[in-house]
């Protein structure tokens, strides 16, 4: 037993997740809230920014188009996108998958995919704050069946909103982080990794801060 299994099986308790084997694989490194999670946000969005600019098809699409191209926003094109993904083998290994740049992700099987794909999920990203608490409930196991790793956002219930500034909506409790082979892809590969706080920016700015309402530009919706 590793020394972190306390920490770990607390959060998964907290969390009320199922501790059995396959079970979704949480540690604390996956929960963001305070100034990581402002540093996460503001990573996140500056990925963004990058990969819409190094797109050449992008300034031909709408937007809102582009961003449905990158992610699943909402629980229900999160929960769609990995219901569509076939789970892997029982004896899954990251060597299952034929990658050009294996190397560069360190032999995971979670970030050695980099060819663009528009079922695939790299990653989910979940309002672990939100209410009500049924309406993720199910994200974790359904993850862990198609080893898709989950990152936990908290700040006082207000986290589903920080997220939605990303995409200019009012609120998105779950976002899924799809395999199209970009910066942000290589962005959340190094979050993945463990290199997450050395990834994240810190020019003593800050993004999405809680009490900053939509603007009159921010698209009314919110995404389940």
């Amino acid at each position: 037993m590793s020394p972190e299994d306390g920490p770990i099986k607390a959060l998964q308790r907290e969390k009320g997740l199922q501790d059995s084997q396959g079970g979704p694989n949480i540690t604390p490194d996956s929960y963001y809230e305070g100034e990581r999670l402002a540093r996460l946000l503001q990573s996140l969005q500056r990925e963004i920014e990058s990969a819409r600019l190094a797109d050449g098809k992008a300034k031909a699409l709408p937007e809102k188009i582009w961003f449905k191209q990158q992610f699943a926003i909402g629980v229900n094109e999160v929960t769609r996108a990995l219901e569509r993904m076939k789970p892997p083998p029982q004896h899954f290994h990251e060597t299952d998958y034929e990658d050009e740049d294996e190397d560069e992700y360190e032999n995971d099987d979670r970030l050695t995919i980099t060819k663009p794909s528009s079922t695939h999920l790299q990653a989910v990203v979940v309002a672990s704050d939100s209410n009500p608490k049924w309406l993720t409930k199910h994200l974790p196991s359904l993850a862990s069946s198609r080893k898709v790793p989950l990152i936990f956002l908290r700040d006082n219930k207000h986290a589903s909103l920080r997220l939605a500034q990303l995409f200019k909506l009012k609120s998105a409790i779950a976002i899924g982080i799809k395999a199209r082979g970009n910066s942000i892809n290589k962005f959340f590969a190094g979050i993945l990794r463990g290199d997450g706080d050395d990834l994240l920016v810190n020019d003593g700015t800050d993004c999405c801060l809680t009490s900053r309402l939509p603007s009159t530009s921010t698209v009314n919706m919110t995404f389940l």
